[in-house]
């Protein structure tokens, strides 16, 4: 049996999204839809003495309502440094700022990247690597797409050679199941619910941040804080 879970690629994504790539054997970046503006694709959040700060990178958008997420370009190559920046002066005093510096600081610094979707991939995997996430990471331009959005999805399923489709539960609102049926694809619903809190800076607790938050925070022992990795 072969599981799956197909979603957008965001950046520098929760905590979350990185437990469901280890829930399941491959995690396919389904960048081949729409760019959506004001959205996870291209921001995040940090926590700060001040509260919950969002990081964005800049997209081109003038003119491009109808772009997908894989044809996004990243519009001013100054937010590198400005988010680095920005990730330092916030967590220099977290445990473990040094260690996950280490190999974060050179992609902010040294890294170009021109397409939004390489940016985000390029991060996942980094951070997969550190979390000793083993799951295939593909994209869904490595298969042939269909038009109709629940057709394409257990399609893609099928290629892959996938029994089980793990989706997040907001999809309840709008995924038939009658595809995944034809094809005899299991859909089982994620649960992001029930996460340990860990020690992070500054008061009060935000589940709702960027998993640099937690390694910053947790370096190695992230892992216990996250139920399909920690195992």
């Amino acid at each position: 049996m072969k599981s799956i879970a197909i979603s957008q690629s965001n950046y520098i994504p929760w905590k979350g999204y990185f437990d469901m790539i280890a829930s399941v054997d491959e995690f396919v970046l389904y960048d081949d839809v729409q760019y959506t503006r004001r959205d996870w694709r291209n921001r995040n959040k940090i926590k700060t003495p001040s509260g919950v700060q969002w990081l964005t990178v800049p997209v081109e958008v003038k003119g491009k309502y109808r772009q997908t997420i894989r044809d996004a370009v990243l519009s001013d190559k100054r937010w590198a440094k400005s988010h680095w920046r920005v990730l330092f002066l916030n967590y220099k005093k977290a445990n473990f700022f040094n260690e996950i510096a280490d190999w974060l600081e050179p992609i902010y610094l040294q890294k170009n990247f021109e397409a939004l979707s390489d940016l985000n991939r390029y991060l996942i995997e980094e951070i997969c690597g550190y979390l000793g996430i083993k799951t295939v990471i593909s994209s869904s331009s490595d298969y042939f797409l269909l038009n109709d959005r629940n057709e394409r999805l257990a399609s893609i399923c099928e290629q892959a050679g996938a029994t089980c489709y793990i989706s997040g539960p907001a999809a309840k609102v709008y995924l038939s199941m009658d595809p995944f049926k034809q094809r005899k694809v299991r859909v089982n619903w994620f649960n992001y619910a029930e996460y340990p809190q860990y020690d992070q800076l500054w008061e009060g607790f935000e589940h709702r941040v960027s998993i640099l938050d937690l390694l910053f925070n947790c370096g190695a022992n992230s892992r216990k804080y996250l139920r399909q990795v920690n195992e």
